[in-house]
């Protein structure tokens, strides 16, 4: 196996890894990554095998788990119930009871949701420049979620910072007071969602807690630490990834071709789907080995962690044509932004349906908009804007 380094906070890289994606294309199947001290997979081909592979799951066998430091416990219990850190059975049970809940009509009814928010939102843009992250993008998916779960949108700000000090801790550059924030936010958060699945139990509503209170009581036995965590789960994942695709997909439409024939009727679900595997929100999704396996010509040891890159398997010339160019009419092709196999993210159609519904009402509400500054958060392995400054000239 080869060996590269690159860190994954060196700011160049931050800014645009996609070159890096291609070197390691080159190097072959699998290339070691000194940086996270594991193997990577970044062809279409190879990150899809991996992800739908049994023989790879997403739990440390128990005898190779590592000590969890006592500071860290308070986050690392809430991860403990998470469908999306979970092997089968304990995943099939969770995800299926979510699916129950998170269901393509609840998805659809959202759609006029969006397209209020959406509309009152730019009724508060303020002048002619505007930071499109903060005013729009972050907001529309946390009071959706919000919505959707059943607590008061009153909370979003709340929300927000919880949900973005814990997802710190995915982070290559976290430190010590990040991790020390993220358990305090996990702490509150958990506290914050315990006292509303009570109000739940006693006064049940149309909304996915309900409804996931109703599953356990049905005889599904979701416990309520599961519940808890089931919810922080669906806002700090929903919501990270499509604030980060909202932002991404509006650089991308306004730095490249025809916008108005991009975000038509017949062409909208083109272009978010090209949104998406262009310049996608999350950029790694590791796997570990339930056992030796060999693949690709390599042996992987049980409890090694490979990494998939979906933004490379993406930009992959093997299986895209022009894979570099942004062509918001790029006839649809499954692609792995939102991974893939058994943790294919359950979120996908609600953020496919908020870019649906919010980039054409921006762009038609908002007239002519200009770029006027942006920049790549350094977040990686999530890969998003930390502002997105526009000039607005009139509708």
């Amino acid at each position: 196996m080869k060996y590269i380094s690159q860190s994954p906070t060196d700011l160049n890289f931050v800014q645009n890894p996609y070159p890096f994606y291609q070197t390691l294309r080159d190097m072959g199947q699998m290339v070691w990554w000194d940086d996270y001290s594991m193997p990577c997979v970044s062809h279409y081909e190879t990150v899809n095998a991996v992800l739908r592979d049994r023989r790879f799951g997403r739990e440390m066998p128990d005898d190779l788990k590592p000590v969890i430091p006592a500071r860290l416990k308070p986050f690392y219990d809430i991860e403990s119930h998470s469908m999306l850190e979970l092997d089968p059975p304990r995943h099939t049970r969770l995800r299926s009871l979510v699916l129950r809940a998170f269901t393509s009509r609840r998805i659809k009814e959202l759609g006029p949701d969006i397209e209020a928010i959406s509309h009152g939102l730019i009724d508060g843009f303020r002048g002619e420049n505007v930071e499109l992250l903060e005013a729009y993008a972050q907001k529309i998916p946390v009071i959706i979620i919000c919505r959707l779960l059943g607590v008061p949108e009153a909370m979003a700000d709340q929300l927000l910072i919880w949900s973005n000090a814990m997802v710190t801790m995915y982070q290559a550059k976290k430190t010590g007071d990040d991790e020390d924030a993220a358990v305090k936010a996990a702490k509150e958060f958990a506290a914050f969602m315990r006292k509303y699945i009570e109000i739940k139990r006693k006064s049940p509503a149309d909304d996915l807690i309900t409804h996931l209170i109703k599953a356990e009581e049905d005889g599904e036995k979701l416990s309520t630490d599961e519940l808890i965590t089931t919810c922080i789960l669906l806002l700090n994942a929903g919501h990270e990834a499509t604030v980060h695709s909202m932002g991404n997909g509006i650089k991308a439409l306004l730095t490249h071709g025809d916008i108005t024939r991009a975000l038509t009727r017949e062409n909208i679900d083109t272009c978010v789907e090209e949104i998406f595997h262009y310049d996608p929100p999350l950029h790694i999704f590791t796997r570990i080995a339930r056992e030796d396996i060999g693949i690709f010509g390599e042996t992987i040891k049980r409890g090694q962690m490979v990494a998939c890159l979906l933004a490379s398997a993406n930009r992959d010339p093997a299986a895209y044509g022009d894979p570099d160019v942004f062509n918001p009419l790029r006839p649809i092709k499954a692609n792995t932004a939102f991974g893939g196999g058994l943790h294919f993210c359950v979120g996908a159609p609600l953020a496919r349906l908020e870019l649906r519904i919010a980039l054409p009402i921006l762009f038609d509400r908002c007239g002519t908009i200009t770029l006027a500054h942006t920049r790549y958060s350094n977040k990686y392995h999530f890969h998003g804007l930390e502002r997105l400054d526009v000039s607005l000239h009139g509708s």
